[in-house]
């Protein structure tokens, strides 16, 4: 199979709907660690292959440091969604959801704060690296 640009976002979306479940049950106010473990209730129960807590090994220059960083859910091999439960989005949060797309070489990155009222008005930032970028359409 050919993975495309169009099937990455599909994906994307799918996920994004598992989060809209999962805040629509639980509201807002919880610990992130609450809205991933029902994320990941919700993404299995889709039928997606779901990767939790996974480990990145930290390369600086094309040496591994023998460090890893933590991505909270990779969904599909393809997407890492980065969870947040605070008042609102900053830019660092950005900038961590980016690198960790870059070190794990995924074309999509989902940051989601389940401390919002709407997720798709004002909790959710999609973010694609140059691998989305290189894929065909």
């Amino acid at each position: 199979m050919v993975i495309t640009q169009k099937y990455v976002n599909d994906i994307a979306y799918e996920v994004v709907g598992c989060a809209i479940e999962v805040h629509k049950e639980l509201g807002p106010g919880l610990l992130e660690s609450i809205y991933e473990k029902c994320l990941i209730e919700e993404l299995v129960a889709q039928g997606f292959k779901v990767e939790s807590q996974s480990l990145v090994p930290l390369k600086y220059k094309g040496k591994d440091l023998g460090f890893n960083l933590r991505m909270d859910i990779v969904v599909e091999d393809l997407i890492v969604v980065e969870l947040k439960s605070v008042e609102s989005i900053l830019p660092v949060f950005k900038a961590q959801l980016l690198t960790y797309l870059k070190l794990a070489n995924k074309p999509k990155g989902l940051l989601i704060n389940f401390n919002s009222e709407n997720i798709t008005k004002d909790g959710l930032v999609p973010l694609v690296t140059n691998v989305f970028s290189n894929l065909p359409k």
